[in-house]
């Protein structure tokens, strides 16, 4: 499983690897049932120790995306597009929510903080 980790990000090492994985298995690219690496093989590879692999496994895994079984590994877990979507809504407004609270108390509108959002999302459309 190919991840790109940075040691000078202010994201933990962990959470990279959560964060990673949780886009692979909500855009589809890791299957419902399909086997994660070992904890130790993915720390092998990723050359992290065991307990950050443990770590994200375990966030994943309270996450409802990945299953443990025991002496059998992790797998992706059975989710339905529905609840795909809002395990996906639910952490963009968790990772929105400390930035919309900033523009806030800087003095923004509701519709300002919109507009600005707007703007973005034209731009990346932009992109595409």
């Amino acid at each position: 499983m190919l991840l790109h980790l940075s040691d000078v990000s202010s994201e933990p090492l962990h959470g990279q690897i959560s964060r990673q994985i949780r886009a692979m298995i909500l855009a589809g690219d890791l299957r419902e049932g399909e086997a994660l690496p070992s904890i130790r093989t993915m720390a092998r590879e990723q050359h992290v120790s065991v307990i950050t692999i443990q770590r994200a496994y375990d966030d994943l895994n309270r996450e409802g995306l990945i299953n443990s079984r025991i002496g059998k590994g992790f797998f992706v877990a059975s989710l339905t597009e529905k609840q795909k979507r809002k395990i996906a809504m639910d952490r963009a407004a968790d990772d929105l929510a400390p930035i919309l609270r900033h523009a806030l108390a800087a003095g923004l509108s509701p519709e300002e903080i919109a507009e600005a959002v707007r703007r973005i999302l034209d731009h990346e459309g932009d992109k595409r």
